[in-house]
């Protein structure tokens, strides 16, 4: 009797007879014999079928086999050092599920339009699944890390009645009779949280309306987003280090075969460990103007500013102590020097950019009404916000990761839009 099993679970059933059931990924054939390259989800095995140990039906279907049909393989699984699963399979009889014609995405190559046209089917593909694999991965790392570290997952609002950071960049919709926006940021809500619970994080989708095209952008995207009561930014700055250094290890622990598909250099990946280089905004300035970049005390970094700073490194750098005019509302000034604040952006290798933004947060509740003046906030809007510096106010921190620009690192992608199932760009709402 054979036994049902998929693709990842071959290495149990050495020896034996299993009935697996898969897509034709390709096939070729050699005279009397024909090699299908089989695919479920879970892997790749090659499934032998020899014309002289089937019968003529099971041969005669094989024959026919196209490219993303859909069959049930039986056959006996044996090691193949040749391999590059190490298994392969002899093939005994095949039940066709559905005989695909003309599928759209061949082996040829096909524009990038193309392909995000039928993202549907090209999530198929051994890079895509690939990319999907390491994705899942990393949720789970991150998951895993704060879960064994004291934090609680809580989920903010979707639906939001303000902005976190400005309303120029949202998504603006109707709640019924009242103005609603889609989230740019959890986080606000994450501050009451931790005051609730000490240590808490969120992980969900946020939206921003920037008419932005570049490779690092997506107007849907995922962030994790942890906030941590009586922590100050030197604290969360450990915190979030060895957060990053945990993920990336996990990546190379459970993903390699993924990894090696992608043709990543692991080596730089194997260099991820904490603790990381820090850098003043001051010094950065002071490095980008040394590199020949004409940029000034008090303006914001861009993509290329990024990317210099980083090169510098072999590991992911923070920037730290920002001017408090270029960054939020909510971020506490440093005490020593209060026109910069106390913050860092965590810049990864590789021209990859800001992969997390985070700060001490303000917890003086004078200081927090003054704030709300200089940026004209509504306290009616935000009267919840102010609440808790009113009541039982300590020194927090938090920060913010953006999912698919770190899918988009550890993968070694060119664009992030391969980072996440059915991308969201600015001219692209399909599929």
């Amino acid at each position: 009797m054979a036994i049902k099993t998929v693709i990842r679970q071959v290495k149990d059933h050495v020896g034996e007879t299993v009935v697996i059931g898969s897509w034709i990924n390709n096939k070729r054939s050699s005279g009397k014999i024909q090699f299908l390259q089989l695919r479920d989800g879970t892997g790749y095995i090659q499934g032998v079928v020899v014309k002289n140990e089937v019968s003529e039906e099971t041969w005669n279907l094989a024959k026919s086999l196209t490219q993303e049909s859909s069959v049930y393989v039986t056959g006996v699984i044996r090691e193949e050092a040749r391999s590059k699963s190490g298994f392969e399979m002899t093939v005994t009889g095949l039940e066709l599920i559905q005989l695909t014609d003309n599928y759209p995405i061949t082996p040829k190559e096909h524009g990038v339009d193309f392909l995000m046209d039928h993202r549907h089917l090209w999530l198929r593909s051994t890079k895509q699944r690939a990319i999907m694999v390491i994705r899942a991965e990393i949720i789970r790392a991150v998951q895993e890390f704060f879960d064994t570290n004291g934090f609680t997952l809580v989920d903010p609002p979707i639906l939001t009645p303000t902005s976190a950071e400005g309303t120029t960049n949202l998504f603006h919709t109707k709640y019924f009779e009242e103005d609603a926006y889609l989230t740019q940021s959890g986080q606000l809500y994450m501050e009451a949280a931790a005051m609730a619970l000490g240590k808490v994080y969120s992980f969900g989708p946020t939206f921003r309306a920037e008419k932005s095209k570049t490779r690092r952008h997506l107007i849907e995207f995922w962030m994790i987003e942890p906030e941590m009561a009586f922590t100050d930014h030197e604290e969360s700055l450990r915190v979030q280090e060895n957060f990053i250094s945990h993920v990336v290890q996990s990546v190379l622990k459970n993903c390699r075969s993924e990894l090696e598909t992608l043709e990543r250099d692991i080596s730089k990946l194997e260099n991820i460990q904490a603790p990381f280089p820090r850098i003043t905004y001051d010094a950065a300035i002071e490095f980008l103007n040394k590199e020949g970049f004409d940029i000034p005390w008090g303006e914001d970094f861009g993509a290329p500013h990024e990317t210099a700073i980083a090169e510098a490194y072999d590991k992911p750098v923070f920037i730290t102590h920002y001017p408090a005019s270029i960054k939020a509302f909510y971020m506490k000034p440093d005490p020593t020097r209060p026109e910069v604040v106390l913050c860092a952006d965590m810049i990864a290798p590789e021209g990859y950019g800001e992969i997390i933004g985070g700060s001490q947060r303000i917890d003086d509740p004078e200081l927090m009404e003054e704030r709300f003046k200089e940026h004209e906030l509504s306290p009616e809007s935000y009267q919840w916000y102010l609440d808790l510096r009113k009541y039982g106010t300590v020194p927090h921190s938090g920060f913010g990761l953006g999912l698919e620009r770190t899918v988009a690192w550890i993968c070694g992608l060119d664009h992030v839009r391969e980072t996440i199932p059915f991308p969201r760009t600015l001219y692209r709402l399909y599929p």
